[in-house]
């Protein structure tokens, strides 16, 4: 008997229904739990130093023979933890939005300017606008990261509507100019601010606690449900606009949606964590090769993939150099220059 490779779920009430790969599961079974497992050993890293059994059963309530392990454990890093796994989510989410809008390997939010644009805001605010405050500075990066997205898409569109080519073109070049005039802004900046801006743009989620958990958390209950609901529109566009027009798309409708989830979850990531680079770019492509180009598959795995990415980079930023640490967002630079560069070269030799 032939065995189909796809998990159909249909409901007894409704007409929805969903294919999803049939490797899906195991994958994302095998993703969540490397996930918590490096959630618990990081937890058990720092000056204070606690054995992953101990942080479990900190975790589960119980009894460790040391009161200071609910303190340390439940208050000051289980935020953080939890927060590098959101932001990651997020941003590989936005990645595999990104790529297969734009039917681009090479997109990313960070690299179609819409990490620049919400660092831009913030460095300006920063150095510049110096009595601004600190608090709002997230939320303007956030309106920064819309600006740059809607910039890009007017600049895209053209009668007849946009293109992925022009989407991703002007991104990059928006992303250039941006990252110029930031660089001429710290240039001309005092010490004391520039430093301030560059913890900033560094990426870090060093010293986030459970209010910046509570304030990022909706938009990711929200904005990644609706990214998994595009899936399918994803799929279509993936073949061509003419092949989505005939399956009955309202292909620039659904192209500035898509856009605008992805920045939603970018930008939401900038505000909370800083510009963290790279991790849309690698958690597509990685879970193209463990679940295939379905979107129905590939978007969640993206997105499972980009938590594992951050929580790994967070720990070995913790103990690469400790006692002293290093922001994750240095980290997943690192993984990534190189990265990006063998994407380069792959497409090259492709073309």
């Amino acid at each position: 008997m032939k065995t189909f490779p796809w998990i159909t779920i249909r409901p007894k009430f409704g007409t929805f229904s969903l294919r999803i790969d049939r490797r899906l599961p195991k994958v994302a079974l095998i993703i969540a739990l490397l996930v918590m497992a490096i959630m618990v050993v990081n937890m058990g890293v720092g000056q204070y130093e606690i054995s992953p059994l101990d942080v479990v059963k900190t975790l589960l309530g119980m009894k460790t023979g040391d009161p200071q392990h609910v303190l340390i454990v439940r208050t000051l890093r289980l935020p953080r933890m939890l927060l590098s796994a959101l932001v990651g989510l997020a941003l590989g989410t936005s990645g595999a939005l990104l790529q297969g809008l734009t039917r681009n390997p090479l997109a990313d939010p960070s690299i179609m300017g819409i990490n620049t644009g919400a660092g831009l805001v913030a460095v300006i605010l920063t150095i510049l606008v110096r009595d601004f405050p600190a608090r709002w500075i997230p939320v303007a990066a956030f309106a920064g990261a819309l600006v740059a997205a809607g910039l890009m898409y007017v600049l895209a569109w053209r009668k007849g509507g946009d293109s992925p080519m022009r989407l991703v073109l002007i991104g990059v070049g928006l992303s250039a100019v941006g990252s110029a005039v930031t660089t001429l802004v710290i240039t001309i900046g005092n010490i004391y601010d520039v430093q301030r801006a560059m913890i900033w743009l560094t990426g870090s989620v060093y010293g986030r606690s459970w209010v910046d958990f509570w304030a990022f958390a909706p938009w990711v209950a929200i904005a990644v449900p609706l990214a998994w609901f595009q899936a399918r529109q994803l799929n279509s566009l993936h073949l061509g606009e003419d092949v989505a027009l005939g399956l009955g798309l309202n292909v620039g409708r659904q192209r500035a949606w898509i856009l605008f989830v992805a920045v939603a979850l970018a930008g939401a990531s900038v505000a909370v964590a800083g510009v963290i680079s790279f991790v849309g770019l690698i958690a597509p492509h990685v879970a193209r090769r463990l679940v295939g180009t379905d979107h129905t598959g590939l978007v969640p795995t993206a997105g499972m993939l980009g938590a594992l990415l951050l929580v790994a980079s967070d720990w070995i930023g913790r103990t690469i150099a400790a006692p002293n640490e290093i922001p994750c967002g240095l980290v997943t630079a690192v993984i990534g220059v190189p990265f990006f560069l063998s994407m380069l070269y792959q497409h090259a030799r492709t073309k």
